[in-house]
């Protein structure tokens, strides 16, 4: 069936979204969130150390194509990431997103 955003993207999004809400809502720290994702998921990694592996920049884009084609809120890109991106502060790629990176790649705890 044609239909916008990949798979993958459609159900990841949406998660990263979470991550990041739940961040900006004061429910914990970005390392709170991702821990509680590893231990309670069972994931490699939380969201937000997740989205910023792939880019806020690239994460932002691809929310902002599923809640304008598909509509509905669960796309709907955090304020938070909005500003992250503004700032320049595109994670990893950058050493800085909701973490900070040394130059070897590794949060800087």
């Amino acid at each position: 069936k044609d239909m916008p955003g990949f798979i993958v993207n459609r159900m990841l999004i949406p998660f990263l979204n979470e991550g990041c809400f739940a961040l900006q809502e004061g429910l914990g720290t970005a390392d709170d969130i991702d821990q509680a994702a590893k231990l309670g998921l069972n994931h490699p990694m939380g969201p937000l150390e997740l989205s910023d592996l792939i880019g806020l920049d690239t994460v932002l884009a691809i929310a902002d194509v599923l809640y304008r084609e598909i509509g509905d809120p669960k796309y709907r890109a955090p304020t938070t990431l909005r500003n992250l991106v503004a700032a320049g502060w595109l994670g990893l790629k950058t050493g800085r997103g909701f973490y900070r990176y040394g130059d070897d790649g590794k949060i800087i705890r």
